[in-house]
């Protein structure tokens, strides 16, 4: 039973934690961080990438509350152990976590830090995980009927429309969750004393939550990965660089130099959020995960905060009454705002399911419930019938306050409207109210000393890429009485999503052989590459209509890449789809990458830009020098030898989608002048016609526009032997696992050599006479990982 009695309806009850046995658990496999998701994330193995993945999720459905990336991070690194124990086999030295007190000011505490909370001295502390946090200004009232416009966005030490108090700048009061059950049982208050405790309203409130005023180093507070490790590698030092973690920061990061391991930690949440955010079990709000099925259990609930709450409040939000006055019968520009925390509090009966994680839960899915509403009926957050326009404009206060506009037609171009704008900030700090922002002209020269406000940076995102003829395409395809035989270039959706097309032709015969529900035999031929057998031959899966079809669970092998030309053939009458490559005569080396295959120069340049790889295909993360040659290579005039050209005006657009600040836009231009003098990318010269559409080479009577182009720059180079690629795989240092503890079975004990082993192990992480094995534990030493 939940230590808080949070009724299933809310939070439905942990499932079995370890169901499948190839799911990690911590102290008995391998670690399931390595090396190389510190130093080099976009280099993670899908494999390695897929095993992370498994266990995030299990420990989603274990834990009641959201799984914010931070907290993803603790529970691989310092083991969190579904099923009951949480942490509390872990190497923790509680006396070194901060203590919390209801109301005081103390320095900002993230997401993911482990807490001692103060109930009335040394002796009496509860030991807590925090899951969540969000804004809670003094001027905001928590039941919602008071919400000043200025407070949405507002930085840290706000006190007024526009104003930041010198006294409280970098002070912000802050509702903190934490998990009381994440230390196990040992370290759990059970119901009676925690009701007690909560009664009292003094340390905790009766929802089992803090409320603190958190003081940040600036107005303007870093990016929650910034300061989750900033956390980590001064309060959590400690614990970070104990040598009983499952696998140490010292040992992934090569040193235990500050900016190593900071390095190190940004690389590793990075791996973290990539392995969350595609999962097929899990659904993102913000940086918070929670189960799709839990989501699912409250919409199909008819009790509080069920489906019927869930629409109303979408409904309030996407299409609010219209209040403002009207003039000759039209309405006024009117802007509203409105904050979810209190909203849910305001639903009849909410009141039990709101107490402690339940609450963050409750958070995160009614704004996944609205931003879901934005999708399926507006137009960027543009609802057409009602002329109304939404969007998020703070993620952090109050659980999210949205903006509702009216006339949303009257705003024009907005941006992503999941993408918080703090409009109400802005509006008060431009000295203007919501109603006439859109309308306000430029300053007047005297008013030009008066504060203005940075415009929010916006995220990179993918534009949709031009239509490039017959890219990708098969073709040679020959027909006779034997077999059908083609040629199509391997794209980076195929190795992603682990399938392959197939001609309609094919399909068509293998229906009429019986095949419809059949596995079909797989077989791939790669002269002058190595295979292991179960990549070169194997059972997968056929699907299609007569539209055409396609093999799914196909296993590519490692050194197969966007790009690489395929020779498929199918006997006629069989049940064997047979895929060989062709080596070329002069092997070439292409960004520093060995390609010794036949393959199609445009989609290598299309498919192996910056940010996809094996298992991602996305710009987040990636700094301007990669984000514009990422957005050269996938937006550009695509030649025959794999030539990209972008229009040097539209680079800001295709990188963010839409216009970005100006100090955005300088940095992708700087960055753009910087690969050209280096030579990664070129200048060229083309033309842009009436309708807007860029040519090379520059047409007449067109006007002349400056180009940026990408040169594959194919570079003829030595052959490498046969199973070169291959052996050069299992030799990559990510597959080294560093020495690690192992939990033992009951009556055994740890051996002389491994309690040896274990004190050298901790002497390199700044103990000088090491410290002892803890009993019930082994030592196992560095090892190579067989595959």
């Amino acid at each position: 039973m939940s230590m808080l009695a949070i009724p299933p309806s809310a939070v439905p009850p942990p499932r079995p934690a370890q169901s499948a046995p190839d799911v990690w658990r911590p102290y008995e496999h391998d670690p399931v961080f390595t090396p190389v998701m510190a130093r080099s994330p976009k280099d993670t193995p899908p494999a390695d990438l897929v095993r992370l993945r498994r266990y995030l999720e299990t420990v989603a459905l274990d834990r009641s509350g959201p799984l914010h990336t931070a907290v993803a991070f603790n529970a691989a690194y310092f083991g969190y152990e579904p099923g009951g124990e949480g942490y509390g086999n872990g190497p923790f030295d509680l006396d070194v976590f901060p203590v919390l007190t209801w109301g005081e000011e103390t320095p900002a505490v993230p997401v993911g830090a482990m807490v001692r909370v103060d109930t009335g001295g040394s002796s009496k502390l509860l030991y807590a995980e925090v899951v969540y946090k969000e804004g809670r200004h003094p001027e905001a009232t928590e039941d919602g009927l008071v919400f000043p416009a200025w407070v949405s966005g507002a930085p840290a030490g706000a006190s007024g429309p526009g104003e930041v108090a010198e006294a409280r700048a970098g002070l912000r009061r802050e509702l903190l969750v934490p998990d009381l059950e994440a230390f196990g049982p040992a370290l759990h208050l059970d119901e009676p004393k925690l009701r007690a405790l909560l009664n009292r309203g003094k340390w905790l409130n009766a929802d089992a939550h803090l409320v603190v005023h958190g003081r940040y180093s600036g107005t303007a507070p870093a990016g929650e990965a910034e300061e989750f490790v900033e956390h980590l590698l001064t309060v959590q030092r400690e614990s970070l660089l104990h040598p009983n973690v499952p696998v140490s920061i010292a040992h992934l990061a090569a040193g235990i130099g500050t900016e190593d391991l900071r390095a190190a930690l940004l690389n590793l949440l990075a791996v973290v959020r990539r392995a969350l955010r595609g999962s097929d079990v899990l659904r993102l709000w913000q940086e918070y995960a929670l189960p799709r099925s839990r989501l699912a259990e409250r919409l199909a609930s008819s009790g509080a905060l069920g489906r019927e709450d869930m629409i109303a409040l979408s409904r309030s939000v996407t299409n609010p009454p219209d209040t403002g006055r009207r003039r000759h019968g039209l309405a006024t520009s009117h802007a509203r705002y409105l904050p979810v925390g209190p909203a849910l509090r305001a639903i009849g009966g909410a009141a039990p399911l709101l107490s402690g994680v339940g609450y963050a839960v409750s958070v995160c899915q009614a704004n996944l419930v609205i931003a879901d509403c934005l999708h399926s009926e507006s137009e960027d957050g543009l609802f057409a019938k009602t002329d109304v326009r939404v969007s998020l404009d703070d993620g952090f206060e109050q659980g999210g306050v949205w903006r509702t506009h009216r006339p949303g037609s009257g705003e024009g171009e907005t941006g992503d409207p999941l993408t918080p704008a703090g409009r109400g900030w802005l509006d008060a700090v431009a000295g203007t109210v919501p109603d006439r922002a859109a309308q306000a002209g430029p300053a007047a020269p005297d008013a030009a000393s008066e504060p203005t406000a940075a415009e929010p940076d916006l995220e990179p995102v993918d534009a949709p890429l031009p239509e490039a003829e017959g890219l990708g395409l098969s073709h040679g395809l020959r027909v006779d009485d034997s077999e059908i035989t083609w040629r199509q270039p391997l794209r980076l959706a195929h190795l992603l999503e682990d399938r392959l097309p197939l001609r309609p032709l094919v399909l068509t015969h293998l229906r009429d052989h019986g095949c419809d529900l059949s596995t079909v035999r797989l077989e791939l031929l790669h002269r002058g590459g190595e295979l292991d057998p179960d990549e070169a031959t194997q059972d997968v899966a056929l699907v299609g209509d007569d539209e055409g079809g396609e093999l799914t669970d196909v296993q590519w092998p490692f050194d197969f890449f966007p790009g690489l030309f395929l020779t498929v053939q199918w006997p006629r009458g069989g049940r064997v789809i047979r895929v060989s490559t062709t080596e070329l005569d002069q092997p070439v080396e292409i960004d520093g990458c060995y390609i010794g295959h036949e393959f199609d120069p445009r989609v290598l340049t299309r498919d192996s830009a910056p940010g996809s790889d094996r298992s991602v295909d996305s710009p987040a993360g990636l700094d301007p020098r990669h984000l514009v040659l990422r957005a050269v290579r996938r937006c550009g005039l695509l030649s025959l030898d794999g030539h990209a050209l972008l229009d040097r005006a539209a680079l800001p657009r295709a990188v963010y989608g839409d216009v970005p600040p100006q100090s955005q836009a300088d940095a992708l231009d700087q960055a753009a002048e910087e690969l050209v003098a280096e030579r990664r990318l070129y200048a060229a010269t083309g033309s842009r016609d009436t309708h807007g559409v860029p040519h090379h080479p520059a047409r007449e009577n067109e006007t002349r526009i400056p180009l940026v182009g990408y040169d594959p720059a194919p570079r003829p180079t030595r052959r490498r032997p046969a199973g070169h690629v291959a052996s050069a795989k299992r030799m990559r240092p990510e597959y080294f696992v560093h020495g690690f503890l192992r939990r033992l079975p009951a009556g055994q004990e740890a051996s002389e050599d491994r309690r040896i082993a274990y004190r050298e192990h901790s002497r390199l992480l700044g103990k000088a006479d090491g410290w002892e094995l803890p009993t019930g534990y082994t030592y196992v030493t560095g090892h190579a990982r067989s595959r």
